[in-house]
């Protein structure tokens, strides 16, 4: 049985939640799916429970609420049983290999947390795509983005999760704090020289604010900025203090 289990958080997102199932779907390494209705108003849930009566490795899980793709993340997290997760937004799809590229890295190395899968992004204005510094910026978003992250699951739920703070889920930036945090405690590589996860372009898509104020043609909140770095931290100090109690701590020893 393959180890991965793929999560999908959903807020109305009935438009390609299909496609990126069936991305899903064409990676044999996948254990299971867990597709996480996050209070949506379309019919997000019943894609989802159409595909899983075509494919028993889908299980739909729905918040009572919206509480953010953060907390639909870490949810499904706690139901997974395999030990690698993989992250995927319903606007965004696998392509061809990528979990086997990810099974192999993390087999062959067994004392690494993660690995990032690089991203093709699609549909991106080209102000954007044809900027200079596109390609450093791209490959910082590699680096960030849910999408691209797989993940071992005992390392994920040491680190806490994916930040849930209550800014976080206004504007953004969760994904930041948690590249971040793994990044200072474990280490993260990222695949390069092959496309494996493809980011389609809407409006008002968190990396088009992330390139436009990077690339100058937008200015970042003061106040946001300092909020953002503020919530990032105290997140590293708190996965910091956790990861260090769990390595203190001794293993029970088996009765004689």
């Amino acid at each position: 049985m393959s180890p991965i289990s793929i999560i999908i958080p959903c807020f109305n997102g009935a438009a390609t939640l299909a496609r990126a199932l069936e991305s899903c779907l064409s990676q044999r390494e996948a254990t299971q799916l867990f597709v996480v209705d996050d209070g949506s108003s379309d019919a997000s849930a019943s894609i989802a429970e159409a595909h899983a009566m075509r494919d028993a490795r889908i299980r739909l899980l729905q918040m009572p609420a919206n509480g953010g793709a953060a907390r639909a993340r870490n949810w499904a997290a706690l139901h997974a049983a395999t030990p690698l997760l993989a992250f995927l937004d319903a606007d965004d799809e696998y392509l061809p290999g990528a979990l086997a590229a990810a099974h192999e890295h993390m087999e062959q190395h067994p004392h690494e947390a993660a690995i990032r899968l690089d991203v093709e992004y699609v549909g991106f204005p080209e102000r954007l795509t044809k900027h200079p510094d596109f390609g450093q910026y791209a490959a910082v978003l590699s680096n960030t983005v849910p999408s691209s992250l797989v993940i071992r699951r005992s390392a994920f739920l040491a680190l806490g999760g994916f930040p849930m703070d209550e800014f976080f889920r206004r504007h953004g930036g969760e994904d930041g704090a948690l590249s971040w945090t793994l990044r200072e405690i474990f280490g993260q590589r990222r695949f390069t020289g092959a496309k494996q996860v493809r980011m389609h372009y809407h409006e008002g898509i968190h990396a088009e604010r992330f390139l436009n104020i990077q690339m100058g043609f937008a200015e970042a909140d003061p106040a946001t900025t300092a909020e953002t770095v503020r919530c990032s931290q105290a997140f590293l100090d708190a996965a910091v203090a956790s990861v260090k109690q769990v390595r203190a701590l001794d293993l029970a020893q088996p009765d004689r």
